[in-house]
């Protein structure tokens, strides 16, 4: 299986990251960038679905991609990521995982200690902007988090998680094609499913350091999962967009 996670485009909160006077959204939407970034990305992987070279090793993916499934977490920056993508390629299986959600959920931050969970999009609201998002059977109009706060503890329990299930799902079967999966999703759960596939310690780093793996809006980063083994093929790659559409 060969895993491509991809970060979300540029959200409002990502555009106001040093604005002190800006009011942080709980579930924020693609900035006018964040919607050209992923117009980009949609056309870059429409270009390069077909392999177009099966001899040679396509590490890289220099012969194209062939992607086999696309999920995408239900937050709207990447729902909306996603969804041009999908519409591009046609006849991927394009389906919403709820638990590829960015750390903490949907939650209003009150002050500093306090978070508040909230309800998430409906329904409705999936099926009128991406109406071929396959949705779960569960959601309705109530929203798809109503959850509390995810908590410091309850998050990398869950990436561990996603990525046996992930492997469960779509890992290597003798006799069957080898599997092609983008996750459209975030950074900060980006560096709990590294830390699950790796086994990293969280956030230690050498000398008694903390240490973070960085991500632009848009990047493409590969993993390629075998049965006995993981490897990272490449990380944060942006040479899909234009420089002008470069962000973090």
């Amino acid at each position: 299986m060969q895993l491509y996670f991809i970060r979300h485009g540029q959200s409002i909160n990502n555009a106001n990251t040093r604005n002190p006077d800006y009011k942080e959204n709980p579930d924020p939407y693609l900035t006018e960038i964040g919607l050209e970034q992923a117009e980009y990305l949609a056309k870059y992987l429409k270009e390069k679905q077909e392999i177009v070279e099966h001899e040679n090793w396509n590490i890289q993916n220099q012969y194209g991609f062939g992607l086999t499934h696309i999920y995408a977490s239900l937050m709207e920056r990447a729902s909306m990521t996603a969804a041009p993508t999908a519409r591009a390629l046609g006849n991927v299986p394009f389906t919403a995982w709820t638990e590829i959600h960015e750390e903490g959920g949907i939650y209003a931050r009150e002050k500093e200690e306090e978070h508040i969970g909230l309800s998430g999009r409906p329904r409705s609201f999936f099926e009128k902007k991406i109406p071929e998002l396959k949705l779960p059977d569960e959601l309705n109009e109530s929203g798809w988090w109503n959850r509390p706060f995810e908590t410091e503890e309850e998050r990398q329990p869950r990436a561990d998680k996603v990525l046996t299930e992930l492997i469960e799902r779509h890992g290597d079967k003798e006799g069957q094609p080898e599997e092609r999966i983008a996750f459209v999703s975030h950074g900060g759960f980006f560096v709990r499913l590294l830390s699950a596939m790796l086994q990293l310690p969280w956030r230690q780093g050498a000398l008694g350091m903390s240490s973070w793996f960085l991500l632009n809006n848009c990047s493409i980063s590969r993993f390629d999962i075998r049965k006995n083994n993981i490897m990272v093929s490449y990380l944060n790659r942006v040479d899909h967009l234009p420089s002008h559409l470069v962000t973090g």
